[in-house]
């Protein structure tokens, strides 16, 4: 029986038994009894379900993840300690020495120095593309060697919408899945597996967890990509693994072998598990997700329209204003047609000007964290993007003056007059 979005936000991921906790517990252990070591041994072997050891899986984790992959319409889904974590095993899970990828150049700044810096240290080579490009130019970025293309739904911070179709047709025609950071967006406000995606990511620090209480990320695997077809092209999938026996994932385990090799291999070796607790605070966080999405998505439109119309703020990118680049496409990626409750703005006068109207708001905060219920603002160009040079800021698409503003669920009323206050200040 499939179920709405609000009705998993609530009941998937655990199903007790009778007599067992209504509520999913905390199962606050590093380790697991079993009576046999012949028990013990298949688990280690990949021949039995069960748990062993939290490093590598913990039923609280598993439960939540099982929601999440619920919510977005996967086969599998995993937990990672943070967002962070989840692109670089989500990569790192289908590449390795010598090969490489295609990503969008209008991501995170932590992301974009893990691929740029990082992973070439590993012996991974990526090209960043625009993601406003033609096909035929962004298909120029392709090589023989290319394992995967990477975007985010909603680009951090300059709020650039990727169209998932376009870019999951790409993908496809040179053979390689499409992964996509569908942070901001949330399952709530779209679903990228059906417009093509085949992996995605989130950080789960953000609008699920929603009260900025728990660092955590998420990989859910759609199941749709055929590995087998490109068995060439995935060795690590599709042929035999000797720290296991000679598994082959792909032939093991079907459609859920992306994940599955995930954590036997990269959680195993990394461990960057999530914490039980955080876990567990982090569904709390989900139960009410479809209910706060649209809050923020309410009272963002009404800010968008007021600093659009404002005198001192010189641009405004959100796709839910009819005026912006993005308003058509939103429209038809996104349940309502808005992004999400995040927006950019510059300040006439520039950054000077736009710093010091940040540094006059008295109710919105100066954080680095982004989308959960209290509202906050950014400089990305000073603080989270401040270790990219001026030419990687402006091939992302970040201005000198671009705040990043994400806006909560308080009273929207109080926002705009925090807002008016600080404008009047410059």
């Amino acid at each position: 029986m499939e179920f709405h979005p609000e009705t998993k936000c609530i009941q998937s991921g655990w199903a007790p038994k009778n007599g067992d906790p209504r509520i999913l517990p905390i199962y606050q252990s590093t380790t697991f009894k079993y009576d046999t070591s012949a028990q013990m041994a298949d688990l280690f072997d990949l021949k039995a379900n069960g748990y062993f050891y939290t490093r590598l899986q913990n039923p609280t984790n598993d439960a939540v993840a099982a929601k999440i992959a619920d919510l977005e319409g996967g086969v599998a889904g995993m937990l990672t300690s943070s967002g962070q974590a989840a692109n670089f095993y989500a990569i790192f899970n289908i590449c390795e020495a010598g090969d490489h990828f295609v990503s969008s150049a209008s991501i995170y700044g932590g992301t974009y120095n893990l691929f740029a810096v990082t992973m070439k240290k590993l012996g991974i080579e990526v090209t960043f593309i625009d993601p406003d490009d033609s096909e035929e130019t962004i298909e120029k970025a392709f090589r023989k060697n290319t394992k995967a293309f990477f975007g985010e739904t909603i680009a951090n911070p300059t709020c650039r919408v990727t169209d998932i179709k376009k870019f999951a047709g790409i993908a496809h025609k040179h053979g390689v899945p499409f992964i996509i950071d569908n942070t901001f967006a949330t399952p709530i406000l779209c679903r990228p597996f059906e417009f093509g995606a085949d992996i995605v990511t989130h950080s789960t620090t953000k609008y699920m967890d929603g009260h900025a209480m728990t660092v955590g990320g998420a990989i859910v695997d759609s199941g749709n990509f055929d590995w087998e077809k490109y068995a060439d092209k995935f060795p690590g999938l599709t042929q035999p693994d000797p720290s296991y026996h000679g598994l082959a994932y792909s032939k093991a385990f079907g459609k859920e072998a992306y994940i599955r090799k995930a954590t036997a291999q990269l959680m195993r070796d990394f461990g960057s598990i999530q914490a039980p607790m955080n876990s567990f605070l982090l569904n709390i966080g989900l139960e009410t997700l479809h209910l706060r999405m649209p809050r923020h998505c309410e009272n963002a439109l009404k800010i968008a329209k007021f600093l659009k119309s404002h005198p001192k703020v010189a641009w405004v990118n959100y796709a839910g204003l009819e005026t912006d680049k993005y308003y058509e496409l939103a429209k038809k990626q996104f349940n309502g047609g808005l992004p999400c409750g995040v927006m950019c703005f510059g300040i006439k006068g520039g950054r000077e000007e736009s710093i010091k109207f940040m540094d006059s708001l008295k109710l919105i905060a100066i954080v680095t964290h982004v989308a959960d219920a209290r509202s906050c603002v950014l400089h990305p160009a000073s603080h989270t993007h401040r270790q990219l040079s001026d030419e990687q800021l402006l091939e992302a698409g970040i201005r000198p003056d671009l705040i990043r503003f994400s806006v909560g669920i308080e009273n929207s009323e109080d926002l705009i007059a925090d807002l008016a206050q600080a404008l009047e200040k410059i």
